[in-house]
């Protein structure tokens, strides 16, 4: 028997009951979403202006990546790494082309691959650096984020995440993100790492000056430590090209992939780096029930057949200068920053306007979610397959707010 639809307020009252605080949702609840678009429970339709913090990038409901995915549930979804599957090779294979290094490690979380980006690193400096037992230390940027997990958080400086969880993971030192002397200070020789998101997401789209990621590269590259390049959120397309640290020419020693490499259906999640790094781990070193399992590698082999055509990182640079043509001349007339890369923004508030908050709640109004963060910043990350007429609409709605 079915029973009757719930309201909106239903669900709410009975998430808010049951599940854990640690979320503030603006109130709307989604049930149904396609391309750039979200529809609540009572049939209210949403463009969709943060695509899963970026793990959305080929929208909701990909017919492509939808395919694939039934197609392998009806075949396989999960076995053990004590033996092989059929969808990992070409996965791991279809990656290395994308990031152009030899060796993957999947995992399912970004959070886990930044935890593996640590160990392997840590165990590449006893290894390979021959820096002593315990030593070791990676030098991470001040406004990081890189998840939530007991040792990511060690080394975060936004309270709300840090403060109340210790005691913490030794081994690390947050230095100014784009202050590539502050760099070279810190380093010493127990470094064996440099961990950093070529564009801090969380932190509000913030782009380091021109430049830095070279020399973030050089140092790296002179001192005889890793360049690990956190592209959860930058990378796939989001900002107009495959990776974020590619607008400088720059490559890491090794990439920290997530988000929309599961396509907006599974948790996928991978290192990429070669063979003289990836060798230190061994069977049993580290693992992963799920990671490497048949259903998310089809997936995330197709995302990266997508990649290669080059449409969606196209697509970026050009909506995202459309975007930016409307939103830059809003700067001093309702917003004291606009920072863009690609299709990614972070809109400062002036101060005694709207906060953050406010302004989402006015975007909800108008049919459009948006995301706050640090109290007066959006970050703005539609999918990639937004229309241009849907761009002008969201600039619209900004406008509006702005000048109200």
């Amino acid at each position: 028997m079915v029973g009757r639809a719930h309201t909106s307020a239903e669900h709410i009252v009975t998430t808010e009951e049951y599940a854990a605080h640690n979320y503030h949702p603006l109130p709307v609840v989604i049930a149904h979403g396609e391309g750039a678009w979200v529809t609540d429970v009572e049939g209210r339709r949403y463009l969709d202006c943060l695509a899963g913090y970026s793990a959305l990038n080929f929208g909701h409901g990909n017919p492509r990546l939808l395919k694939r995915a039934h197609a392998q549930l009806d075949q396989l979804t999960l076995t053990s790494r004590a033996f092989f599957n059929d969808q990992l090779g070409p996965f791991a294979q279809a990656l290395c082309q994308v990031t152009n290094k030899d060796n993957i490690l999947p995992m399912n979380t970004g959070a886990e691959a930044v935890e593996t980006a640590i160990k392997v690193t840590r165990r590449w400096g006893y290894q390979v650096k021959r820096v002593p037992e315990d030593m070791a230390n990676i030098i991470v940027m001040e406004g990081n984020f890189h998840g939530r997990t007991t040792t990511i958080i060690s080394f975060s400086d936004d309270k709300v995440a840090h403060d109340e969880y210790g005691p913490y993971t030794p081994g690390f030192r947050s230095v100014t993100y784009g202050d590539i002397d502050a760099l070279k200070a810190a380093i010493d020789e127990f470094t064996v790492g440099v961990l950093l998101e070529p564009i801090q997401g969380e932190g509000g789209v913030v782009i380091p000056p021109e430049g830095y990621l070279k020399a973030v590269r050089e140092v790296c590259t002179q001192q005889g430590i890793l360049m690990i390049a956190d592209e959860i959120q930058s990378g796939l397309a989001r900002t107009g090209m495959t990776f974020a640290c590619d607008h400088e020419g720059v490559v890491p020693d090794m990439y920290v992939l997530g988000k929309a490499l599961g396509g907006g259906i599974v948790p996928l999640s991978a290192i990429a780096t070669d063979p003289e790094i990836m060798k230190v781990i061994t069977p049993g070193s580290h693992g992963s029930t799920f990671g490497g399992n048949p259903l998310a590698c089809a997936i995330g082999q197709e995302v990266c057949e997508i990649l290669q055509t080059g449409e969606f990182q196209t697509r970026a640079t050009q909506l995202g200068q459309r975007l930016a043509a409307r939103l830059d001349p809003l700067v001093g007339n309702g917003l004291a920053a606009v920072r863009h890369r690609g299709l990614w923004f972070g809109l400062d508030v002036e101060p005694g306007g709207h906060s953050g908050r406010e302004l989402t709640l006015g975007l909800l109004e108008k049919g459009i979610l948006a995301k706050d963060t640090h109290g007066s910043t959006i970050r703005l990350a539609p999918p990639i397959v937004i229309e241009e007429s849907e761009i002008d609409m969201l600039a619209s709605a900004i406008e509006d707010l702005v000048a109200g």
